[in-house]
């Protein structure tokens, strides 16, 4: 009787999750490297989740990606909790192990600063002060990269103050926190600045925060990707800063999953972007 290996299978859950551009990205890693797997995107509710994470590893499930909204409430599901999952609060990719146990990582911070590094070479995290738009589970995992990397300081506002005040407890003396109404000068004398929120984002309010105050030559990044120039990237781009859209982002966060699961290490390349885009 002839012995056949288990197909891997891996996915992303969340509610919803027909949006993710995940499931092709893997979809084409597993074909641009001839690998027998599966990638497969699950709506799963709340309420199914610690069900679904006892389920799927018997059906061949080897690991998935997590998004909204179960991003936070897996740290509690799991077995084991990465340092830097654990300080960002939120996983976004589970690993599960042959003796049985659930390793939750969070990959989105090694992802941006990867997006940054391949598509503005030249960037220099020490350069000067990063401005953060946004103070949600994305930024904390911004915050957390660009701390490790070497950021001077980073300044954050917030529409909800008091969710950037929880950066400066949680990540120290290099944080400051602007009031939103005073954004638009965290930009003076800043060599990195991201937008964070969904603000710009297609079907989303616009970003309307003024940048008049930004330094010429330095690098501006959307973590939005639809549309893949966003009005503060083009704003960015007039004003003379280096841009670097957010689709890089999700590339790179991918890759360490797709290793982790299917033993090969993708790479991130321009047919990769023109194969989530669809082109």
């Amino acid at each position: 009787m002839i012995d056949h290996p288990r197909i891997p299978l891996a996915g992303v859950i969340g509610s919803p999750v027909a949006h993710s551009r995940s499931p092709v990205l893997h979809g084409y890693w597993l074909k641009k490297y001839g690998i027998k797997g599966h990638y497969i995107p699950m709506d799963i509710a709340q309420a199914d989740l610690a069900e679904a994470l006892r389920t799927l590893p018997k059906l061949g499930f080897v690991g998935l990606n997590v998004t909204i909204p179960h991003k936070e409430t897996i740290l509690g599901l799991a077995d084991i909790v990465s340092d830097r999952a654990a300080l960002i609060g939120a996983a976004n990719t589970l690993i599960f192990r042959k003796d049985g146990r659930i390793h939750a990582d969070n990959t989105d911070g090694s992802g941006f600063i990867a997006n940054l590094r391949q598509n503005a070479p030249q960037w220099n995290p020490a350069a000067g002060p990063a401005a953060v738009f946004g103070a949600g589970g994305a930024a904390r995992a911004v915050v957390a990269a660009l701390i490790e990397v070497g950021v001077p300081e980073v300044r954050i506002a917030n529409r909800t103050r008091l969710r950037a005040e929880a950066f400066r407890t949680d990540f120290g003396a290099k944080v400051s926190v602007w009031d939103w109404v005073q954004a638009g000068n965290m930009l003076e004398g800043a060599a990195t600045v991201i937008n964070t929120t969904a603000l710009g984002m297609t079907g989303k309010p616009d970003f309307r925060i003024p940048l008049d105050a930004l330094e010429r030559g330095a690098l501006a990044t959307d973590l939005v990707y639809t549309p893949l120039k966003t009005q503060f990237l083009i704003e960015a781009e007039e004003a003379g800063a280096v841009v670097v859209d957010g689709l890089g982002m999700l590339l790179h966060q991918a890759a360490p999953g797709f290793e982790r699961w299917f033993g090969q290490r993708p790479e991130v390349d321009e047919a990769t972007r023109k194969a989530v885009l669809g082109a």
